[in-house]
């Protein structure tokens, strides 16, 4: 089996393009995904969008697998913990994320899911796989603060189902399924290493989801998808998914896992800007200290030297 864990490179190692450049492409894809499927949404209902690019997305990451020669071997007795992970990760997360984005703003919704390196920090907490410093858990709370704003500025009011809360809420909910796929698959991680792991997961997800999709995928009046859409789909799919990961993957590999999530911080308000710009979604001061006070939070929890690696690679797919 080839190892491919998320490690630096042997020195001499040829680099056949700057792994910043693809973490700041990386970067840019994920934070125009999020306007990019809520308009895709006006034309599309949210399970068929959603199965139909990971469907496009798991055949793409197939193919490079196989033009890399990486191969893929689990033990037999890790098989159904893995396919397992694989629904959570990827059916329950992506089932969440899609239906949060469709009922909540792009911007929003960035922010809601930047919370996954603190939640998944917590949970490592409280299942005592790391241990936190008061640096961390200041950050922690800090977050929490930029959530309730963010949650206050959207329900003016705070009154559910009013605006977009409800969207808010489902998105914090994807966050949560994310944080749990990503504590309980970090073995797995460590053990076959980033991309076997996340291939298998998204292969099995995406059977789920199509799975779940049927009455969704047959009700969709697809001779009334224009080209806008179509092109969203592909970019949801093809770049937002599949290339998301490779780039990701790559840049861990060359820069590490540190400051490669560093870079991840820049997400939400890269969304914030593009939702701005082609969705008009303008936000409020309340909502502009929120996000401060969100990616504040999760740059000073990742100051700490003893948060763990976990943490740092917990950015999920989009």
């Amino acid at each position: 089996m080839t190892d491919t864990r998320a490690t630096r490179p042997p020195e001499g190692e040829t680099r056949r393009f700057s792994p910043d450049l693809a973490i700041v492409l990386l970067v840019l894809i994920w934070g125009s995904n999020f306007s990019v499927v809520k308009a895709a949404l006006r034309v599309f209902s949210p399970l068929a969008f959603n199965s139909t690019r990971f469907v496009l997305a798991s055949t793409l990451l197939a193919g490079f697998l196989l033009v890399s020669g990486t191969r893929i071997r689990f033990d037999r007795r890790d098989l159904v913990r893995l396919v397992g992970l694989g629904l959570l990760g990827n059916v329950v997360y992506q089932a969440l994320f899609i239906f949060g984005i469709n009922g909540t703003r792009a911007g929003n919704a960035a922010l809601m899911l930047a919370t996954v390196p603190l939640i998944v920090t917590v949970l490592s907490v409280a299942l005592k796989h790391e241990v936190i410093s008061r640096a961390g858990w200041a950050g922690v709370a800090l977050s929490i603060a930029g959530i309730a704003l963010i949650l206050w500025g959207s329900s003016r009011g705070l009154h559910f189902g009013a605006d977009t809360l409800r969207g808010d809420l489902t998105m914090l909910g994807s966050a949560l399924g994310w944080s749990v796929y990503t504590v309980l698959s970090s073995p797995y991680v460590r053990k076959y290493g980033t991309l076997p792991v996340t291939a298998f997961t998204m292969w099995t997800g995406t059977i789920g989801l199509v799975a779940i999709s049927v009455p969704s995928l047959l009700a969709q009046p697809w001779r009334s998808v224009g080209p806008g859409a179509w092109g969203g789909l592909v970019f949801s799919g093809a770049l937002s998914l599949a290339l998301a990961y490779i780039l990701w993957y790559y840049g861990i590999r060359h820069l590490g896992s540190s400051r490669t999530a560093v870079y991840s911080n820049t997400v939400p308000v890269v969304a914030l800007i593009v939702a701005w710009l082609t969705l008009g979604e303008v936000p409020t001061w309340v909502q502009v200290a929120g996000t401060a006070m969100i990616i504040g939070g999760i740059g000073l929890s990742r100051l700490s030297r003893r948060t763990a690696a976990v943490a740092e690679e917990a950015v999920p797919p989009e």
